[in-house]
């Protein structure tokens, strides 16, 4: 028995059942009850108008308070900010959506702006679902070393840094070979910090040890804070005699990571993947032209982007239970308000940043590097003789990270 059968046997029933006595009555609840499977108690309710019998067309639809006339001006943050999760969209909306507004980037309603600040972070990732997917559709050689020279740096872990000090930044070395080891190709060198997230980087020539340590003088010169120590893993450029007296020169801590062990150097494997390989991707960089580039995007907009634009979540808290593993972190910031609010840096290195910041625009920065982006992988493809797309379209800004992600 359908639900429209239950409904119309219901209406025939229910004169007899309001006049009957409670003998009759019981006599029908259970005749009712037998020949339709339904809950007694429910059915009682049913005969006694108190639950009414509506059509499912006559209900009335639950307004949307986050319909989709927010959806495009969501999605223009989100490609902005170079697609954040929820947690990290909803702190840069709130922050940075009255400048864009104000710098003609986004145009929106006043009441489309209300309602984006007061958007939650499930409600964003849902809203983005089908924007994630659409995205969507668009190990290396590492040299053993085995010198006696590593019993000469102490070990430590990601458990050892302390998180609160700025000032203690993880090393990374990242190769663009493309898929071939053989020559001479660039490298970036990169630094994060440990407790801000602050990320800087460095393209150099080979792995030379003279190149590493002339890469690391040039980040120090740009970091708003004073360098404390470096942690690498075990590469060579490196875990060497010279790095060891350069960090003793310049009163800098030196430790390693433990041999294979990738979570040692957690900070800066993360920024590896997000900062570089998404950006510049697998494909191979060898010349004079496509270093000039890359540097230009790791000493200007790069750098600013992701370093005042580009939130990162810290671990608060990890438990285990029942073999289950939760972790809590605490609200998305980025590392230029992680800096101010750490009071570790002098006023007058603050007010400079400060007024760094109000004169940036996000999304012109982000439109500048895909200009550069798009100037580096033309020299490739001139380089390598592509003159031509696979695809036979012209090459848009927004494209190019898809292509050079692709393995050659």
């Amino acid at each position: 028995m359908n639900i429209e059968a239950k409904k119309q046997y219901m209406q025939t029933l229910r004169e007899r059942y309001l006049n009957a006595d409670k003998k009759g009555k019981t006599v029908i609840l259970n005749e009712y009850c037998r020949n339709t499977g339904q809950d007694r108690k429910y059915s009682i309710k049913k005969f006694r108008y108190k639950i009414k019998l509506k059509n499912p067309e006559d209900r009335k639809k639950k307004t949307e308070i986050y319909d989709n006339s927010i959806k495009p001006t969501l999605v223009k943050l989100w490609e902005i900010f170079d697609y954040p999760c929820g947690q990290r969209l909803k702190t840069l909306i709130k922050d940075e959506l009255e400048k864009l507004r104000n710098l003609n980037e986004v145009f929106c309603s006043d009441i489309v702006a209300e309602k984006l600040k007061q958007i939650g972070t499930a409600t964003i990732d849902r809203k983005l679902k089908h924007e994630k997917e659409v995205l969507m559709l668009g190990r290396k050689y590492v040299k053993k070393n085995t010198s006696t020279i590593l019993n000469l740096i102490p070990v430590k872990t990601a458990a050892d840094f302390d998180r609160n000090k700025v000032g203690f930044s993880q090393v990374d070395c990242v190769e663009h070979n493309g898929s071939s080891c053989s020559g001479e190709y660039v490298n970036s060198l990169c630094f994060v910090d440990v407790c801000l997230g602050w990320w800087e980087a460095e393209a150099v020539m080979g792995k030379g040890q003279t190149g590493s340590l002339s890469a690391i003088d040039s980040i120090r010169e740009r970091l708003p804070y004073l360098l404390l120590g470096i942690h690498p893993d075990n590469q060579s450029n490196f875990i060497n005699y010279h790095a060891i007296v350069y960090a003793e020169k310049n009163g800098l801590e030196f430790s390693r990571s433990r041999p294979y062990k990738k979570n040692d150097n957690c900070f800066i494997e993360q920024k590896n993947s997000t900062h570089v390989r998404k950006v510049f991707g697998y494909i191979r960089y060898d010349t004079k032209e496509e270093i000039d580039i890359i540097n230009d995007l790791y000493h200007g907009d790069l750098r600013l982007y992701k370093n005042f634009f580009q939130p990162v979540m810290k671990l608060v808290s990890k438990t285990r239970i029942k073999g289950r593993i939760y972790r809590k972190y605490d609200k998305a910031k980025t590392p230029f308000k992680r800096l101010l609010e750490s009071g570790q840096i002098s006023k007058e290195k603050s007010d400079e940043l400060i007024k760094l910041y109000e004169s940036l625009n996000p999304a012109e920065s982000k439109r500048n590097i895909d200009k550069k982006l798009l100037v580096l992988y033309k020299i490739y493809q001139k380089k390598n003789g592509l003159s031509q797309v696979t695809t036979g379209k012209k090459l848009k800004p927004s494209m190019v990270s898809f292509f050079m992600m692709q393995p050659k």
